[in-house]
Parts: C-alpha cells; structure tokens; sequence
C-alpha cells in the first residue's frame, strides 16, 4: 500500500504542481494493521479503515493501556462502494488485467 501512496500524483484545477498526498485512504479490514495506520498518521493522511475483531479484542483486553480506538467514519466507508463494482467488472476481463504493454 506504501509504494502505491508514493507513486500518487493529482493534477490541479487551477495552476501549480500535482498534490502527492491523498486527502484521505478508505481500505477495508485486510489493511487495518498497526503500522499500516502509523504510516499513515506519519504521512498525515486521513484513513478510514475498520478495525478487525481480534485488535478490538486485544485492545479491551490491555484496558486502559490499550489506547483509544482509531476514529471511524462509517459514512464515508459507505462511498467505498461507488469505485470497487467498477473496478471488479474490469478485473473480470482477463484480457485487460493481464495485458502488458
């Protein structure tokens, strides 16, 4: 996911050079781990990622050592949905994914 955040580069409307950091990551459950959320906390990005059950578990389980859950926007995971469909159907046609130019 790291490298994947170096290589980003968003034109602006108006003039001056490309943002390189994303205002903020929607990613599911599979990238919810602890370094993965301090790097992006060193990058200052914004994440919305939900926590898997055993890191919830973990944290209740340390008590008050076990630090403040990170914040969820449940609305703004909800727009997650608009991108992945299209992204899937793509993945779909072989040809397309595994087509090197």
């Amino acid at each position: 996911m790291l490298p994947l955040l170096d290589g980003i580069s968003v034109a602006r409307t108006g003039p001056g050079r490309p943002r390189v950091r994303p205002g903020a990551v929607v990613a599911d459950r599979a990238y919810s781990h602890p370094s993965t959320q301090q790097a992006l906390r060193r990058r200052r990005v914004r994440f919305v990622i939900p926590e898997r059950d055993d890191q919830i578990a973990r944290r209740a389980v340390k008590g008050s050592r076990g630090g403040r859950p990170p914040v969820f926007d449940a609305e703004a995971y909800k727009q997650r949905n608009v991108g992945e469909p299209c992204f899937n159907r793509l993945m779909q046609f072989r040809d397309l994914a595994t087509r090197y130019a």
